[in-house]
């Protein structure tokens, strides 16, 4: 036991530190002044340097050697999982090459924010391509000797055990029902109204805090600010959020705030005795976004949680245009063709995902290069959308993620949405008042369910093993199905 609690101590300071890291990343999205940028990039590296140096360091593979697993209870045993995975990869991984790696991503972030103001791809290029390539790198040195491909050794660091070939598969599953509703839903004789008028920024954040308070996040461990991608940052005690406003899209703020309070509150309810320990933290992005989605539409969209929250409109904001409850349900889910991914209907979400998933594929795999991505982007979008990207920062240039070189990331998107249709069956069976309570705004029986079946557990299980235990039955795809075309049959009267 002497070198398990040595070895625990030691890993504290190192989540620790990592913490500190995301909190210089919030920074950056944030409240960075714009010229610090270069230094910023600086501090990053450096820091991520010492995380390397910590996470590869001998001692930590001594210790590992003299532990029995055995002789520990199952908590300790997940721990030692968990660390020896992230010890045989940090390894694996030079740390050269992670540093650099650190830098780039704060520049490159930088750049894609300028590229993506000025609608200026080949501003951005030049430092994507030296990102691609680093991340060509890395999944080569986490793929050697595994037999693996490099993109599915990416994976592992959004989620575990996943392989391209099962999201393949699983995505191949979404793709013709959705496609067909689409088709149902905008070839349908009825149509919700569309929301139109000026909302103003202070409302629309006023009512953003409510929602987010209305959903559970603890503002005393946690604080809402802008940004231009909304995200959700750190753990335990200190779990921020973003949104964003929009004068005449009231609903892109409302739903982004509850979207990353799901991520925020998953974080704020895990188990405090696993905080700064690998079990401290979401156990996967799939599983993480299960709970955005859950969160934003499952819950946020129901017809019963729509009814309140067009109250608290009215209260907000006076007349809006909309006639009542039923209306505006159609109204806040309604289709409409779009460009960018999380402004998209819950129909053709999954669409955009897809697209990213096979794009990014070919980029480190070397079968696309940075030069060809926008004509890959815009050639794929109009096969799947039937309409052309009319500015760069609607097509590839709108999203952060490869800037950061998160490759690996955009499945998990749709991943978690399978997760949320599974959890959300498995919720309304258990909760049969669940819609009375949502038409009085209240959302706490849903969310204790939530932290009860999946939150609180952390990293304790493998991802595929969450969902498992907290539906009863292994993740499928047929849930969301079944919902969407339920739902969606219902406000298109199809």
């Amino acid at each position: 036991m002497a070198a398990f609690d040595d070895l625990m101590r030691y890993q504290r300071e190192t989540v620790a530190l990592e913490q500190v890291a995301g909190r210089l990343g919030w920074d950056q999205e944030t409240m960075m002044p714009k010229g610090a940028g270069e230094q910023r990039a600086e501090e990053m590296a450096a820091i991520s340097t010492v995380l390397h140096q910590r996470r590869s360091a001998a001692q930590v593979g001594d210790w590992l050697a003299q532990i029995d697993d055995g002789d520990l209870p199952p908590e300790a045993q997940a721990q030692l999982r968990l660390i020896r995975r992230d010890y045989d990869r940090t390894t694996r991984l030079p740390v050269d090459l992670a540093a650099e790696l650190a830098r780039t991503r704060s520049l490159a972030h930088q750049r894609w924010a300028e590229a993506r103001a000025t609608e200026d791809v080949a501003h951005f290029l030049p430092m994507l391509a030296h990102m691609i390539d680093l991340k060509r790198q890395e999944g080569a040195a986490l793929a050697a000797g595994s037999g693996t491909s490099p993109y599915d050794a990416l994976l592992q660091d959004y989620e575990p055990g996943a392989t391209s070939a099962q999201l393949e598969a699983m995505f191949g599953a979404l793709r013709p029902r959705l496609v067909a509703l689409r088709d149902a839903c905008f070839g349908a004789s009825h149509a919700p109204q569309p929301l139109q008028g000026q909302f103003d920024e202070a409302g629309q954040l006023a009512l953003s805090r409510s929602l987010a308070v209305a959903f559970g996040y603890d503002m005393a461990r946690g604080r809402i600010d802008k940004a231009v991608h909304p995200f959700s940052s750190g753990s335990g005690d200190d779990v921020r959020i973003t949104t964003r406003t929009n004068p005449s899209d009231p609903f892109n703020c409302f739903y982004s705030t509850i979207h990353e309070v799901g991520h925020a509150a998953y974080e704020q309810g895990i188990n405090p005795a696993y905080r700064l320990t690998p079990l401290g933290q979401g156990v996967s992005m799939g599983v993480h976004e299960s709970q955005s989605r859950i969160y934003e539409n499952q819950l946020g969209r129901s017809a019963a949680f729509t009814g309140w929250l067009y109250q608290q409109m009215q209260a907000q904001f006076g007349d809006f245009g909309i006639g009542n409850a039923e209306a505006f349900f159609g109204t806040v889910n309604r289709l409409q063709n779009g460009y960018i991914r999380t402004e998209a209907d819950e129909v053709q979400y999954n669409l955009h995902v897809l697209l990213r998933f096979d794009l990014e594929r070919q980029l480190i795999s070397g079968a696309l290069d940075a030069a060809d991505l926008e004509e890959a982007w815009n050639t794929r979008f109009m096969a799947d959308f039937g309409f052309a990207v009319d500015k760069p920062s609607h097509g590839c240039l709108q999203d952060v993620h490869w800037s950061e070189g998160l490759f690996g990331y955009f499945p998990t998107y749709s991943l978690g949405n399978v997760y949320a249709g599974c959890l959300h069956q498995a919720l309304r069976a258990d909760l049969p008042m669940l819609d009375a309570d949502l038409a009085l705004g209240n959302t706490v029986a849903a969310t204790q369910w939530l932290r009860e079946k999946v939150q609180q557990h952390g990293g304790l299980y493998a991802p595929r093993q969450v969902i498992e235990n907290a539906c009863g039955q292994a993740p499928s795809e047929a849930p969301l199905l079944d919902y969407l075309e339920e739902k969606f049959s219902q406000i298109y009267r199809l």
